[in-house]
């Protein structure tokens, strides 16, 4: 219940802020400002979809005042755009307690340092936007929501196609019961990630990049281009595949919709695991539990695939990526930008509901206006991280090769503890979860705070 209630905080205070009849005392990381003041933001990574994210902050009249990136060449035209922004190659050295002007920290870095520079500001007091999958690791997930609550810090991911107008007009025919009873979905995405063999080759490194900040708590290994610029994804050790870059958007829809949460199990396949490199396709089968009077869920999704090969092309759209509601009374099919009833035939002159859930302000708004005004936005991470936690699992059901049953409360697969060495990694030598604050790894009680139970 923690959770829908919420959300139904957040759709009340857009439906204000829209009306301009929003006011309430402003929430600040470090301390207590004036109304008129702007709230200090800090970025790491700001390259790539770093520098995307910097461009929208900006948007917001917010005050940019530090940057960090582990690759000065690539973090030049930020540093140009920002010039009052203080610079650091180190998240650690400008996440301080002692830098009063920042508030809040949008991490936006490759996956495998998500956790830490999340942790960090977490721990520091500051509000945290981070982008998708929240983490790397199932372990680090849970830590990073149990630090949020007990911190009471801000929270929002980077799934920014939740703040688009079409997905919320699909949840609305979904929750309004145009299709009625929804028990099987399937999610699909062409999206292809994958490392292939390590290099052996050593090229020289490039100017301006700081390969042991990059790596990070990363196992050591030479520097290669195969690593960086994106190709990470397709790594075990920074990245999760096409499978953890795609599916925290996709699967984001039908665990909206349907209210969905952790699953109870969790079934994968694809070729031959790759000790180190994650596969080019991936078929993820998850099943959930009925929640109220809505019935359980089987979920598929599909990695590295135009369209599920189980689909009749005579009667679905050709669509390379996109979620399918499967009612008792009809279909539902959406992407990004679109979304059809089905069959066509059956809902000629359909009239859909009055919208019902408010427009966002915008995906970095929306946070930024919760960090000052207090309110939560919709992709915080106790909404968010339990979605994250169900995408991994889906890699360490593939990499275990078993069918694992998921205790959510225990962090537990009881029906195969061995694959449970893939919900944690090890960390490399001078790194932690910067205390490693709360929550549970087995019986292991980590650090000073009492268990929370999720």
């Amino acid at each position: 219940m923690a959770r829908r209630s919420s959300r139904r905080e957040f759709l009340g205070y857009s439906a204000l802020t829209a009306a301009g009849l929003w006011s309430g005392r402003r929430v600040w990381g470090s301390a207590t400002r004036p109304a008129n003041e702007k709230l200090g933001i800090a970025v790491v990574g700001v390259a790539g979809q770093g520098h995307w994210n910097l461009e929208r902050l900006a948007e917001t009249g917010e005050a940019i005042v530090a940057l960090c990136d582990v690759d000065e060449t690539r973090a030049a035209d930020a540093r140009t755009k920002f010039p009052d922004a203080r610079f650091y190659p180190d998240f650690r050295e400008m996440i301080d307690r002692r830098h009063k002007d920042i508030d809040a920290v949008l991490v936006a870095t490759p996956d495998h340092t998500h956790a830490v520079a999340t942790m960090a500001a977490l721990k520091a007091g500051k509000h945290v936007y981070c982008e998708k999958p929240l983490t790397h690791s199932v372990w680090e997930c849970r830590q990073v929501i149990e630090t949020a609550r007990k911190m009471k810090r801000t929270t929002q991911m980077g799934t920014q196609i939740h703040s688009h107008a079409n997905y919320r007009r699909a949840v609305e025919l979904v929750q309004t019961g145009a299709i009625g009873a929804v028990r099987e979905v399937h999610v699909w995405c062409g999206s292809v990630w994958s490392g292939g063999e390590r290099p052996r080759d050593t090229p020289p490194m490039p100017e301006g990049l700081h390969w042991d900040l990059w790596l990070g708590p990363a196992p050591e290994r030479p520097y290669h281009p195969a690593y960086i610029r994106g190709n990470w994804r397709g790594w075990w050790d920074f990245g999760g595949g096409g499978h953890a870059d795609m599916a925290c958007h996709y699967m984001d829809l039908a665990h909206w919709a349907l209210d969905l949460s952790r699953p109870l199990t969790v079934e994968a396949e694809g070729p031959p695991v790759h000790p180190e490199s994650a596969p080019p396709r991936l078929t993820v089968r998850y099943e959930y539990p009925a929640r109220g009077d809505k019935p359980p869920v089987k979920l598929t999704w599909c990695i590295g695939v135009a369209r599920p090969d189980n689909f009749d092309p005579a009667k679905m759209p050709d669509w390379g990526a996109g979620v399918l509601f499967i009612g008792e009374k009809g279909m539902l099919i959406a992407d990004y930008d679109r979304r059809q009833l089905l069959p066509e035939a059956q809902f000629a002159g359909f009239r859909p509901p009055a919208p019902f859930i408010p427009d966002s302000i915008g995906h970095h708004k929306e946070w930024v206006e919760a960090c000052k005004h207090g309110g939560t936005t919709t992709c915080n991470f106790e909404y968010s991280g339990a979605l994250v936690e169900t995408v991994l699992l889906g890699n360490v059901a593939y990499r275990s090769g078993r069918k694992i049953e998921w205790d959510a409360a225990r962090m537990k697969i009881p029906n195969a503890p061995e694959a449970e060495e893939w919900l944690r990694r090890e960390y490399r030598k001078g790194w932690t979860l910067w205390g490693e604050t709360v929550g549970r790894w087995g019986s292991e009680k980590v650090g000073k705070y009492e268990r929370v139970n999720v």
